[in-house]
């Protein structure tokens, strides 16, 4: 197997320049949106689902100093419990969402509620006046994306934003520019997965709470694996490719647990974009091996980015092409030609981390600083060390709703986006359940005579 050769300072430069110009990820908004009245510059907000994920990221707010947790909410005693102790201090806790829209002292309200009461609880938080961040995915039926677009509309001063923290990743960010620099050549495929190996099956000690506490597996209140983790990977393609899918086909079962679940145990989905790319997803619950990565493949190279959590920091490769083709006139180009059955180990490249910000070379760097930054970058070549994120994404994209609040901005992942990845979900499950290509212009009819009627302002 070849390797490429050590990493020369002309090396290190040329990957350096695939980090320059990210911005701070910590402010990343565009403008238009009215700003929250706060007079210590702190935004007041509420939680609503304080569930795993939602107590989740309640420890992450709980480290942020833009705002203040004055209120939770949560059906389930236990969880409500759970939720104000990981807030670190004495907060107002209700079991009715509506008592807590009803406080003119919350600014914006954080939404981490089961996915079927996405779109109901976010259609009152803008009626009640106030700004909004969602978890992913954004609504959960055809005819919601239709009414949340409608009133969003009618409310444009309001900050609506979904869950989706890969757009605030310095990873993911770099990899776009590189992307967009053609740094990849013509990126063809994005290939993604999200692999886990076990039922997921939550302990229920009293069976009536069956569907309360493992709503995932039910599809009244569930788009199971493709809305809980295909999401994340079908907005990054669309990201990647700058556009959304022409159509979708795949195929799912359940096919090992037979516990009672009537969402899929694995799932296999194929998207085909309208300038011929294709993103080919998979997810499975019976091997953990390779669990879960993007990987963006190009005439010209490669990235893979590995998913981080809270232990485990995301990781990122670039790959170059050896035998990248290059632009030759019409009926000139060299015969190039490999046997199919040939196999050559010159292919198998060894892989540059992608540089981040804080790696990159700066003209104002003093000569020490120049020096170290070339340093790390030849520790990564040698594997002896890899770039992290300075922040986990899910901080950034916490703070930078609360950011957008206060400063009037747009968010990255806005309900455009959010309504583009759950037309996804949505649109996959179908194709799953008929067998067919979904074609996405389809969703334009689906929902269209039983949209929700948007309840009457609030005094």
């Amino acid at each position: 197997m070849s390797e490429s050769p050590v990493v020369t300072r002309r090396d290190a430069v040329k990957m350096a320049g695939a980090a320059t110009a990210v911005a701070a990820v910590s402010r990343m908004a565009a403008p238009g949106i009215l700003k929250v009245r706060a007079a210590n510059s702190q935004v007041n907000y509420a939680f609503i689902g304080a569930g795993s994920r939602g107590t989740y990221l309640l420890k992450h707010l709980s480290k942020i100093d833009a705002g203040r947790c004055v209120a939770l909410c949560d059906i389930y005693e236990p969880n409500l419990k759970k939720a104000a102790e990981s807030v670190g201090y004495k907060t107002a806790t209700y079991k009715d969402y509506r008592e807590l829209l009803a406080r003119r002292d919350v600014d914006a309200i954080y939404v981490a509620t089961p996915l079927y009461a996405h779109f109901p609880v976010t259609r009152d938080v803008l009626l009640a006046g106030k700004h909004v961040f969602c978890e992913k995915s954004l609504v959960f039926k055809p005819e919601e994306i239709h009414a949340l677009r409608a009133l969003h509309q009618q409310h444009p001063s309001q900050v609506i934003q979904t869950g989706l923290q890969r757009r605030y990743s310095s990873f993911y960010r770099v990899a776009k520019q590189m992307v967009d620099k053609g740094m990849l050549g013509h990126v063809t495929h994005v290939r993604a997965q999200w692999h886990r190996n076990g039922a997921g099956r939550r302990p229920v000690k009293d069976p009536s709470l069956e569907r309360q506490i493992n709503w995932r597996f039910y599809r009244e209140y569930s788009g199971g694996l493709t809305a809980e983790l295909a999401s994340h990977q079908i907005d990054v393609a669309d990201w990647m490719f700058g556009m959304a899918p022409e159509f979708v086909c795949g195929i799912g079962g359940i096919d090992t647990f037979k516990d009672g679940r009537d969402t899929y145990d694995n799932v296999q989905l194929l998207y085909k974009y309208p300038k011929g790319q294709k993103l080919i997803y998979s997810s499975i619950s019976t091997n953990a091996h390779l669990d879960f990565s993007e990987t963006i493949m190009g005439t010209g190279g490669t990235i893979v980015i590995t998913v981080g959590d809270d232990n485990n920091p995301a990781n990122g490769m670039w790959f170059r092409e050896p035998n990248a083709p290059k632009a030759q006139a019409a009926g000139k180009s060299k015969e190039n030609w490999t046997a199919g059955a040939t196999v050559s180990s010159s292919t198998v490249q060894k892989g540059f981390p992608l540089l981040l910000p804080q790696d990159v070379q700066d003209p104002n760097d003093s000569f020490l600083r120049r020096e170290m930054k070339f340093a790390r970058r030849w520790l990564y070549s040698k594997g002896v060390m890899v770039p992290e994120e300075p922040r986990n994404p899910v901080d950034i994209e916490l703070e930078s709703f609360l950011h957008c609040c206060r400063n009037g901005q747009r968010p990255v992942a806005d309900i455009e986006v959010g309504l583009m990845d759950s037309t996804g979900v949505i649109l996959s499950n179908l194709a799953m359940d008929e067998g067919r290509r979904v074609y996405y212009s389809e969703i334009e009819k689906m929902g269209r005579g039983t949209q929700p009627k948007p309840k009457a302002k609030r005094a």
